[in-house]
């Protein structure tokens, strides 16, 4: 009977079993050579689907895609192809009682093997069970000795394999030598991680071609980024001629922008660049990422921003800079929610559910553009299309830019994952803000490099920028949005233009329509009153910013009501700020709204208490708003502490290292149903006395004979980034409506690889009860067999975006 890895949809080809096998061997190796473990990747590429040698499975995939309706379909799930991979290398490689290079070897690749149509297994979890052991050990496979004997006779025959093995072992032997500091859980995790990664993507790479029927095109990049540099280069020499180019504060641009490209030739590492607001930050870091990518031969550019509205204008300013659309690429949020799929049952076939899984989503592009949410959930998260993207991360250039944001539950998790990227991954790293947290200052230091300032003489830099004076309005009184809008009326007549930001949506939208109508000029004219906030998807949002930038470019009177998104990064800048009191690095940032390219000398930025503001789930604000108060009153009560104001470094550095120390217990990931931080689940160490192992050791008196004994499926189980789960909705603003049109009507996987790219515009992330209050109304709707939501238009808002209560005017039902 011959071998049937997958059938092709369009002409029922066949592609072969060993076809398959070798080809995602091939593949992996290929990614694995960035960790110098090109064998221990290509050990889980040739063994992944090794099951599939069974007659079980051969009548399984006839039936069930046979067009012959008489033939009964086969019963989903009946099959089990991932376990034989895993259970040989375990028969092979962990049948002693010791515990060395082969054994940790049979444990790494036999679980990326085993966990490849769904997520890593633990080796131990809290009820003192091994899924996998229970897998790989436990579980009796009817044809395997069968499934063995065609593998080493049609793929690789067993001499050639235990080379194979040997060489792999090799490398591991190899990997783990290296940096005695590192502990051996922390390799063990990342590397797992790793092999997981780049297995997932070469067998879903592969399916996708064969599906396709074609070979894959490769970019050049050390050509592409050469042309890119080129580019940017012509675009700052054309600048440096430009009328208004020896203004101070564009020479000091200048200045930083050609240290930058000097710093690029320093060895990898992680840097910091603490360019001032409205210093050229974008600009400048391209040019060290692409001077620094073509000196040492990086693979790609990838920026985090904190939030999507930055994706947005970055991405548009690299892409105009640049002049090239095709390999620049957005990624604001999963469209599909694959956290919960075990697909095994699917494979071979081209289900719906396949085809959004084949889709290329694996962050191979050459500039790419993501959140903080995104890169953290490649780590740790659940969803096999998360981790796909990791080996992705390796030999790559990382700009994180705003990194003051990531939420304190992930510091240590995202230090580690930076820590690894840095001395494994040989990636450069730059963190990119005007206000550097301390993250060398927590438990889990950030293995930052010495001398890693890319700017000399930073503080005079960021005196030589100051363009605002920060108005302390929290220590006398407070505000409620009756106030704070008559205040706003005073404000726009005196200056021209008024930034409101507040800490919550509820807030910011009650001020809009405090506001709506109510504010008219001098003539009797209503002033343009616009509002932003996350319920927007981001093309909606790019749109109203437009709109506001327009205004501003006309010198014309204009109010914007924001939550916190438009203070991190938007290249927008008003006549005056109001900031909502929050933590120190938010004031810098709304600051940096105020007088941007500071054309006037000094403009005010007004920090005030909003009494109707409930921060009670908004525990960062909460505590940041405390600091920054204190802060406040200790500069009344003596204005030359802090260096004599707010914003000064010295500020900032206090401001943070109280901050991580409220949040000293919290930094870890604690899982309160656990009782356990996400930290101990995925690197505790087996001899620790509250670890798994050792009370696996006293509740059964003997040794568990793993290598690894953490739980690293429990971990990624409990994962979020921020606290309350969000899934991805599709709203019909704009072309929405098409991309929603698109996904129902179908097509290839290469068709729908660009409509997921083309939705990354029109989604909107909504918390769970969210998502239950618009299915109650009526307002949700799916496609693609469940598995993406989209909203009705009545759901959905010019002004506000997503209507909870789904009675905003309909223009068009018909999806």
């Amino acid at each position: 009977m011959k071998s049937i890895a997958h059938i092709r949809e369009s002409d029922k080809q066949v592609q072969t079993v060993e076809e398959h096998l070798l080809e995602v061997r091939h593949l992996a190796e290929k990614f694995g050579r960035k960790l110098k473990v090109e064998h221990v990747t290509g050990l889980a590429g040739m063994l992944h689907d090794m099951g599939k040698y069974t007659h079980q499975f051969t009548e399984y995939i006839l039936a069930a895609t046979s067009g012959d309706s008489t033939v009964p379909k086969p019963k989903r799930g009946s099959v089990d192809h991932s376990t034989a991979g895993g259970k040989l290398l375990y028969d092979l490689f962990h049948t002693s009682n010791r515990l060395g290079c082969k054994e940790l070897l049979a444990e790494i690749v036999g679980n990326a093997i085993i966990s490849h149509h769904s997520y890593l297994k633990d080796f131990l979890n809290r009820d003192l069970e091994s899924a996998y052991l229970k897998r790989v050990r436990d579980t009796q496979l009817d044809e395997y000795e069968l499934t063995k004997e065609t593998f080493f006779h049609q793929v690789i025959s067993e001499r050639e394999f235990q080379d194979y093995a040997d060489q792999a072992a090799a490398e591991l032997e190899q990997f783990l030598s290296k940096e005695p500091t590192v502990s051996f859980e922390v390799k063990c995790l990342f590397l797992t991680k790793f092999v997981f990664s780049a297995l997932i993507d070469a067998d879903r790479t592969n399916t996708r071609l064969f599906e396709a029927n074609k070979i894959e095109e490769t970019v050049n990049v050390e050509e592409l980024f050469h042309v890119y540099y080129t580019r940017l280069m012509s675009k700052i020499r054309a600048f440096k001629e430009s009328d208004d180019a020896n203004t101070p504060i564009n020479l000091l641009r200048s200045e930083m922008s050609e240290q930058c490209d000097q710093f690029a030739m320093k060895p990898s590492g992680i840097y910091t660049l603490s360019i001032p607001t409205g210093g050229g930050k974008t600009l400048a870091s391209l040019r060290y990422a692409l001077k620094h990518a073509l000196t040492f031969h990086k693979k790609r550019i990838i920026y985090v921003v904190p939030y999507t509205t930055i994706i947005e204008q970055n991405a548009a300013e690299v892409r105009k800079i640049l002049n090239d659309e095709a390999n620049i690429l957005e990624h604001h949020s999963n469209v599909i929610d694959d956290n919960h799929d075990n697909d095994e049952d699917e494979d071979g076939l081209l289900t719906v559910q396949q085809k959004l899984k084949l889709a290329k989503d694996n962050w191979d592009a050459p500039i790419i553009f993501t959140t903080m949410v995104q890169f953290l959930n490649v780590f740790f998260a659940k969803g096999s299309r998360n981790i796909r993207r990791l080996h992705n991360l390796c030999e790559s250039v990382l700009i994180f830019d705003e990194v003051q944001k990531i939420p304190t539950s992930c510091v240590s998790l995202f230090n580690q994952a930076l820590n690894f990227l840095k001395t494994y991954g040989r990636s450069s790293i730059v963190l990119c803000t005007a206000t550097q947290p301390a993250l060398n200052f927590v438990e889990q230091k950030l293995d930052i490099q010495a001398n890693a300032e890319m700017i000399a003489r930073i503080d005079h830099v960021i005196e030589a920028f100051k363009r605002v004076e920060i108005i302390d309005k929290v220590s006398d009184e407070t505000f409620d949005n009756a106030k704070l809008s008559e205040f706003v009326k005073t404000l726009v007549e005196e200056v021209g233009s008024v930034l409101i930001i507040l800490n919550t949506k509820s807030a910011a939208k009650s001020l809009y329509k405090q506001l709506n109508g109510q504010v008219i000029d001098g003539q009797g004219t209503e002033i343009p009153l616009y509002h932003l906030s996350t319920s927007m998807c981001a093309s909606h949002r790019n749109h109203i910013l437009q709109e506001v930038k327009e205004h501003l470019s006309k010198q014309e009177k204009v109010i914007c009501v924001s939550t916190q998104l438009i203070e991190a990064g938007v290249d927008i800048s008003f006549d005056c700020v109001i900031r909502s009191l929050a933590g120190l690095d938010s004031i810098a940032q709304a600051a940096g709204r105020c007088n941007r390219h500071g054309k006037d000398k000094i403009r005010k930025v007004y920090i005030i208490d909003h009494a109707e503001e409930n921060l009670d789930r908004l525990k960062e604000i909460k505590v940041g708003k405390q600091l920054t108060k204190k802060m406040l009153v200790d500069l009344k009560h003596n204005p030359s502490v802090y260096g004599g104001h707010l914003l000064s470094r010295m500020a900032m550095e206090r401001y943070f290292q109280e901050y991580y120390t409220k949040f000293e217990s919290d930094l870890n990931y604690f899982i309160p149903g656990l009782g356990k931080s996400m930290m101990e689940l995925l690197f505790s160490g087996r001899y620790e006395t509250d670890s798994y192992y050792q009370s696996y050791a006293r509740n059964t008196n003997e040794k568990l004979l793993l290598c690894i004994a953490n739980s690293y499926g429990t971990a990624a189980e409990h994962f979020r980034v921020i606290d309350d789960h969000t899934t991805s909705v599709i709203v019909p603003y704009g072309k929405g409506k098409e991309v929603i049109a698109d996904l129902n009507g179908g097509g290839t996987v290469d068709d729908l690889t660009q409509v997921l790219r083309k939705a990354q515009q029109f989604t909107v992330n909504l918390f769970e009860h969210e998502i239950q209050q618009l299915d109650r109304s009526g307002g949700l709707d799916s496609c693609m067999d469940g598995k993406v939501l989209v909203l009705r238009e009545g759901a959905y808002n010019e002004e506000f975006g997503i209507d909870l209560e789904n009675d905003s005017p309909v223009e068009f039902l018909g999806f």
